[in-house]
C-alpha cells in the first residue's frame, strides 16, 4: 500500500504538468497564429481584424521610437503613403505567464513608401493579454536590425 501511494504521490503532479504543458503549447501555437494573422491584416490594411486583434490601449513602439496609441496605429496601417506587399514574422517564440503571453522573433516588411521602396528588418517584442477567452495585444516594440 505505501508503494501505491508514493506511486501517485509522485505520479499525480506529472500528470498535472503534462496536462498543463499540452494546454500552454495549445496557447503558444493560438498566439502565433494572431500573430501572423495581424501580419495579414496590417499588409491588407483590414482595420476590423485589427480591432479584434489589438487591444484599445494598445501602446505601440516604432522601430524609430515613434510612441503611438492604437488610433494612431490604425491611422498609419490606412495611410496611403506605404503599401506594404511583403509582412512576415520569423523565429518567434511565446513565453505564457497565466493570462500574459510576451511574443518575441524577427520581423520583415518590404513594399512601398513615399514612391520608394523599402525593406525593414526588426526584432519585435509583443505582449498580449488574455480577456474573457479572448487573446489581444497589449503592447508591441520594435528595434531595427541594421543590415
Amino acid at each position: 500500500m505505501a508503494k501505491l501511494r508514493l506511486f501517485l504521490w509522485l505520479w499525480l503532479p506529472l500528470m498535472a504538468f503534462s496536462q498543463t504543458a499540452r494546454l500552454d503549447d495549445a496557447e503558444r501555437g493560438r498566439i502565433i497564429s494572431l500573430e501572423n494573422a495581424w501580419n495579414q491584416a496590417e499588409q491588407q490594411k483590414d482595420i476590423n481584424a485589427l480591432e479584434l486583434l489589438l487591444a484599445p490601449e494598445l501602446i505601440y513602439v516604432e522601430f524609430d521610437g515613434t510612441l503611438m496609441t492604437k488610433p494612431q496605429y490604425m491611422a498609419s496601417v490606412q495611410s496611403a503613403d506605404i503599401h506594404a506587399t511583403h509582412i512576415v514574422s520569423e523565429s518567434m517564440s511565446v513565453s505564457i505567464y497565466g493570462n500574459v503571453a510576451v511574443v518575441n522573433g524577427i520581423y520583415r516588411e518590404s513594399g512601398v513608401k513615399d514612391g520608394k521602396p523599402f525593406a525593414l528588418r526588426e526584432r519585435f517584442i509583443d505582449t498580449w493579454i488574455r480577456h474573457s477567452g479572448s487573446w489581444m495585444c497589449v503592447a508591441s516594440q520594435s528595434t531595427l536590425i541594421s543590415r
